[in-house]
């Protein structure tokens, strides 16, 4: 039986080993982990002249499945694999002609499909057996709260340390892209000075032109600790650049952290180990909570949802009464703060 629902780790570590599949299915939302196994796999399968002779790449919207087959059929010329490798798999269907192949692969070809920004119907009758029979990866878009984390990984397997606000305020800008934050932070190592391996706000600040002091971070920061001032500096610095400091963001970024604040009044170990653990954050955030929890009450933390929703219909233009992105973030922050 092949193997399927496996982790990026899972797949690159057999792919080290040595364990090969004759066939990978390699779907989802996030594109990063779908080209890096991809490329793995070719790289350690065949040399730069092989590439030329056993490596077939095909797009979906040009082939059938019939024809990834056919090709899959084929017997590699200089290597010892063939490597078959259907690119934008979303764009062809057919599926169904997958699981005869799936059932008995050519032995000396590796069938690699890549099926981007979605998945397969798991409903279809043939879902099952492309179970059984396919090296199946859902490559799964990873949540707001686990970008943070996920850099710090990253940027230590490359001999370099990252803190934890540099690691959100670089998560903040880039978003969720792991390709683009990995493109950014690529950028930071090769700018780093020689004989430093941090990566510092500053670093950022200076060679990404992301604002140490102007962000959703730092204006989450003056919210939890009620720091009026500070807030509306931040407030009227995202209201000169709206496109980078759009409204709808700043309301996400408050309505994630109330929600978890409000989880964290409800938990009954408040230790931090804990609160980092139940809510997904790392250790240094899990202290913003406990800090706001001396500000917000559970009924205040409450009303500031209700607001926030409120702000959030106003922002895509339900109810709103016209006022510009500037001065609803003000109200806003007005009413968070006050009261």
């Amino acid at each position: 039986m092949a193997k399927q629902g496996l982790s990026p780790k899972n797949v690159l570590d057999e792919i080290n080993q040595g364990i090969i599949r004759p066939v990978y299915l390699l779907m989802g939302e996030e594109a990063y982990y779908i080209d890096l196994i991809s490329n793995k796999l070719i790289d350690n399968l065949l040399d730069e002249t092989q590439k030329d002779f056993d490596l077939s790449v095909v797009y979906g919207k040009d082939v059938t499945m019939k024809e990834v087959i056919m090709l899959a059929r084929q017997y590699p010329m200089l290597a010892s694999k063939k490597v078959v490798w259907l690119r934008e798999g979303q764009d062809t269907n057919e599926y169904e002609n997958l699981v005869i192949y799936a059932k008995q692969p050519n032995p000396t070809t590796v069938l690699i499909i890549n099926y981007k920004n979605g998945t397969l119907d798991r409903r279809k009758k043939y879902w099952a057996e492309l179970e059984e029979h396919c090296s199946i990866f859902d490559s799964k878009k990873l949540y707001d709260n686990e970008i943070p984390g996920w850099i710090e990984t990253y940027v230590h397997n490359k001999g370099f340390v990252i803190d934890q606000k540099s690691s959100a305020l670089l998560a903040d800008f880039v978003g969720s892209d792991l390709s683009r934050i990995i493109g950014e932070i690529e950028k930071l190592i090769l700018t780093t000075p020689a004989g430093q391996n941090k990566i510092t706000p500053e670093l950022i600040e200076y060679n990404i032109g992301i604002s140490k002091e102007y962000n959703d971070f730092e204006l989450l920061n003056a919210i939890a600790r009620k720091d009026i001032l500070k807030a509306n500096k931040i407030a009227w610095h995202f209201s000169k650049n709206t496109k980078n400091y759009p409204l709808v963001k700043s309301i996400a970024t408050m309505a994630y952290f109330f929600s978890n604040l409000m989880y964290y009044h409800y938990l009954t170990d408040k230790s931090l180990v804990k609160v980092a653990a139940e809510l997904g954050v790392p250790y240094g955030i899990a202290k913003e909570y406990e800090l706001a929890a001396k500000n917000y009450n559970g009924l205040k933390t409450m009303q500031i949802i209700r607001t926030l929703r409120t702000f959030d219909a106003m922002s895509k233009g339900i109810g709103s009464r016209g006022a510009n992105d500037g001065e609803q973030l003000r109200e806003l922050l007005f009413r968070v703060m006050h009261g």
